[in-house]
């Protein structure tokens, strides 16, 4: 099964850096995209936010260059996440960014 997404935007909020109890480190910020796609040959304005995280050793590498306002390409999968409050969201979790 396929599951991998890329999306170019700005970080709007974060980004956040945490460490897991494990000791493993965690990033997380939100991307929000704007562009305009053809749809049945037709113009669309295209916006969407979407929450990012990007974990594990080399994740700092990635990360230590980003600030709120970057422009970037961020690609990896989604995932369904549940909050404490049973709020569900869809999750990219990043494996790749690069600077755009």
């Amino acid at each position: 099964m396929t599951n991998r997404i890329a999306l170019s935007g700005v970080i709007t909020n974060g980004p956040i850096r945490k460490q897991s109890p494990a000791g493993i480190p965690h990033c997380h910020f939100v991307i929000e995209h704007r562009s305009e796609q053809l749809e049945a040959a037709l113009p669309r304005q295209v916006y969407c936010r979407l929450p990012v995280v990007i974990s594990g050793q080399g994740s700092q590498s990635k990360t230590q260059h980003l600030a709120l306002g970057s422009n970037i390409k961020v690609s990896g999968f989604l995932a369904y996440q549940t909050s404490r409050n049973g709020a569900g969201k869809l999750v990219l979790h990043a494996d790749d960014i690069i600077d755009i």
